[in-house]
């Protein structure tokens, strides 16, 4: 415990996957602080090495183990003491893990990120065989942990709940993530409220679904009446919204993001599919007419709202003419922003035992496809903005030396969006400016700021 706690104790923390798992690392990184541990941003200074894993899907599975082979190779060099690897991977394979692994000293699930200090205490002081703890996944994080926020410090990630219900068939979040559970209301304030005096200027809601919050607690407190709280938090600027399921999004829950202008006309709506056999097969609970339906009134309500979406291609069963029907919607609907996955069959899950399933050349193809189209209205949506003025989140510099800044608009999420380019003089990563779009690119914007 003594190497440890005194030379022995510097901690670089890696974190793969979704906006939720960068919530896990920032607790986890703020309770190892607290116990003595120094969190360092170089790997090569570390004396630990934490890789917060996903494993989603088997592209998120390989981008892990790929991460902890690479990182493992400090310690075979002795240039670092242990490895310790938290969050899904740990949780879905447990003491297996071990066995493929022996390079790593420490496996933990996301139920027990509290005693990550304690057990890595325990592993510096007793070194030798693996330790895994994979309990049940109910730790749901509350106001009473503090964070230890990633760059940029001026948006954070503000995650309201944890696990999920819906049991979609493809999908092996509920077993590793657990039952969906809610913070209550005003823990959410509290931790928004602290963010906020941090000097935070845009909040991210995040859960498996945003629009299934309060469903489990007392009174049934709604995202709408959530949002219209946080709204009224004065030192935030920007509220951002994703991972909303396209059968909850309520005709409240728009008219709140419509009445408040801290809140981003953004939406994130995984609809995954439009055919109805593949969304029953699915598990969606919806159906293709809903979904258009939602869409209509998302932007009738909201004018000008941003729209991005999932699909996943290459679902079993999935026809050419089922596939036609999802090629069609998208360039019906035109979507903002889209991404595209080619259907994993994941052990464990019901769809991996449905019958025809698809080739995976078929499924390239067809991503492909969908992806070429998606380029020609990107560009087509961005050329439409030439001309329009909006706000830009400055967050740093760039490499373009007419363009000195890169930054976000309102109608860019970080890191799954395009961003903009900024002309402008003498500013602070964090400040945010109105700006002229001025010339575009497929998926990115460049902006004079006006004076």
């Amino acid at each position: 415990m003594e190497n440890c706690r005194s030379k022995k104790n510097r901690v670089h923390i890696i974190s793969l996957g979704c906006p939720k798992n960068l919530v896990d690392s920032e607790v986890m990184a703020s309770l190892l602080l607290k116990e003595g541990f120094r969190i360092v941003p170089s790997e090569e200074a570390a004396d630990i090495i934490l890789v917060n894993t996903c494993a989603f899907i088997l592209p998120a599975k390989e981008e892990s183990i790929g991460e902890i082979l690479r990182v493992a190779e400090y310690k075979k060099q002795g240039r670092c003491a242990h490895l310790v690897i938290t969050g899904c991977l740990p949780q879905r394979y447990g003491a297996a893990l071990g066995r493929e692994l022996p390079e790593v000293d420490l496996f933990m699930g996301p139920g027990e990120i509290p005693r990550i200090a304690a057990a890595v205490r325990e592993m510096c002081a007793k070194p030798g065989a693996a330790r895994t703890f994979t309990g049940p996944p109910r730790f749901l994080m509350d106001a009473s942990f503090d964070r230890i926020l990633s760059a940029p410090a001026f948006s954070a990630y503000l995650k309201i709940a944890d696990g999920c219900d819906n049991r979609c068939s493809y999908c092996v979040v509920p077993s590793v993530r657990g039952r969906f559970r809610s913070r209550m209301p005003a823990d959410v304030l509290r931790e928004a409220e602290r963010l906020a005096r941090s000097g935070v200027k845009e909040i991210i809601l995040t859960a498996q679904e945003t629009t299934a919050y309060g469903r489990d607690l007392a009174g049934r407190p709604t995202l709408a009446s959530l949002l219209e709280d946080l709204a009224s938090i004065g030192d935030l600027q920007w509220i951002r919204l994703l991972y909303t399921h396209p059968a909850r999004i309520t005709t409240e829950l728009l008219e709140v993001i419509a009445r408040h202008e801290r809140i981003c006309r953004y939406l994130d709506v995984p609809v995954q599919h439009i055919d109805d056999d593949i969304l029953r097969s699915m598990g969606r609970r919806t159906t293709g007419e809903k979904i258009k339906r939602v869409i209509r009134r998302i932007r009738n309500i909201i004018p000008g709202c941003s729209l991005r979406t999932s699909f996943i291609v290459g679902f079993p069963g999935e026809t050419k003419d089922s596939f036609a029907r999802l090629h069609a919607f998208m360039r019906e609907t035109r979507f903002d922003h889209l991404g595209v996955f080619t259907y994993s069959r994941e052990e464990g899950t019901k769809a991996a035992g449905l019958p025809r399933q698809v080739r995976e050349a078929t499924k390239e193809s067809r991503r492909h496809t969908i992806m070429v189209e998606q380029q020609k209205i990107s560009r087509e949506i961005n050329e439409s903005l030439v001309g329009t003025a909006g706000e830009v989140l400055i967050e740093g510099p760039s490499n373009d030396r007419r363009f000195r800044y890169r930054g976000r608009m309102r109608r860019q999420s970080p890191d799954i969006d395009g961003v903009t380019y900024v002309m402008a003089r003498d500013r602070t990563p964090g400040d945010i400016v109105t700006c002229e779009i001025v010339d575009i690119t497929t998926y990115d914007l460049y902006a004079q700021e006006m004076r």
